[in-house]
């Protein structure tokens, strides 16, 4: 580790705490042994909410996200006060031009949590949208590194520049927009990131619990909008059926289990892995692997009318939580959107492995993903099962 990152991780907590700045545990560091052993034989179970699960109420919440709704819609602001805030909040002091104000740490070998250590690894392989599948494009898709010139343009290690390179990347990642309807942001109009994924009913998005509920109550007004560029929605507004979260996040807004699913209603008769394709989805895998995380960010420097990029290599969060970490800069309305391994920047192609989540407010340039263990998995199967409405 690096003598000056070791510094920070080692003396920041103790000035923070004595400066009253810490969150409390139980909103952020305890993935604790005695929530794993608490855990059922069965494993964990999902918070599940019915969102809008018939058609009328479908053809409601497309009709109330205008194209101006859509551009009005603020990211969330973090609950209370406190050293961390959300993805989502705000804007940051780091560079979008793809330095790094501060070095990282450069070990990462603490597992999530007792159970993340011993859980098997498990992958779920991309899924290519009706238009691009071919013999050629599914090898392609599949290949974890690549010489093209797409790739050539690609930087591995960047804190936050427009993706360009086109691919499915482009087409399964989308703005996520809904209404707050507790706490201090009630009635707001918010958005976050999201991305579609492989699943047995071709229907699941995975983005950030606080994307899905916060202060203690689910959002409503909830859309997909793959493929958001500018304003222009290529790919169409998909409502939430069903929103899903951890146990965790749903009990105690844990920041260790920031993970949520979506699953979203058919559009014209196709679901929406047929239409954009599906990323796959990696869960128990090693930490501090190269990764490519993207977003929808709208704080300044940003505007949320492009995709985002950051890459680089992630190390643990030495704070107060047993997230990853990736030197990041990206703002408001990243929350949410997709952490890949495997990435290939040829054809935009990766295993899901994490979503940002936070950053602390005095280390901006570092965004903040949770682990892709038990429970995360746990979210997504029980999304894949459900039945479309």
């Amino acid at each position: 580790m690096h003598p000056r990152a070791r510094r920070l991780a080692v003396l920041a907590v103790p000035a923070l705490a004595a400066a009253g700045v810490m969150l409390p545990a139980a909103n952020g560091a305890a993935a604790t042994a005695t929530g794993t052993a608490a855990r059922s034989a069965a494993g964990p179970r999902p918070a599940v909410h019915e969102a809008a699960d018939t058609a009328t109420e479908q053809r409601t919440v497309k009709k109330f996200w205008t194209v101006a709704r859509m551009e009005a819609a603020e990211p969330l602001e973090a609950p209370g006060a406190g050293d961390r805030h959300f993805a989502a909040a705000g804007s940051t002091t780091g560079s979008a031009t793809g330095s790094t104000p501060a070095e990282a740490p450069t070990t990462a070998s603490a597992p999530a949590s007792a159970s993340a250590s011993a859980a098997r690894p498990a992958i779920v392989a991309p899924t290519l949208s009706a238009s691009t599948l071919s013999a050629s494009t599914l090898s392609a898709a599949t290949t974890s590194a690549s010489t093209s010139a797409a790739a050539a343009r690609v930087s591995s290690q960047t804190s936050g520049s427009s993706w360009t390179a086109g691919g499915t990347v482009a087409k399964t990642t989308g703005r996520v927009f809904f209404t707050v309807t507790a706490g201090s942001d009630a009635g707001r109009n918010a958005s976050c990131s999201g991305t579609a994924v492989t699943s047995a009913n071709k229907s699941v998005v995975i983005t950030a619990g606080h994307c899905v509920k916060l202060n203690g109550a689910f959002h409503a007004n909830w859309v997909f909008v793959p493929g958001y560029d500018q304003g222009d929605r290529p790919n169409g507004t998909w409502p939430a059926t069903t929103l899903l979260t951890t146990a965790q996040w749903n009990s105690g807004e844990n920041m260790n289990y920031d993970v949520a699913a979506a699953v979203v209603a058919p559009q014209g008769g196709k679901s929406l892995t047929d239409v954009v394709g599906g990323q796959g989805v990696a869960f128990n895998q090693p930490r501090g692997q190269q990764t490519y995380a993207f977003g929808y960010p709208a704080g300044a420097p940003y505007d949320g009318s492009r995709l985002v990029y950051c890459g680089g290599r992630t190390f643990d969060d030495y704070l107060s939580s047993q997230d990853q970490g990736l030197s990041c800069g990206m703002t408001g309305g990243a929350s949410g959107g997709p952490w890949f391994v495997r990435f290939d920047t040829r054809t935009g192609s990766g295993l899901l492995n994490s979503v940002n989540s936070f950053k602390y407010n005095f280390a901006s340039y570092w965004m903040f993903g949770p682990y892709f263990g038990p429970e995360a998995e746990a979210v997504y199967n029980t999304a894949q099962k459900t039945a479309l409405t």
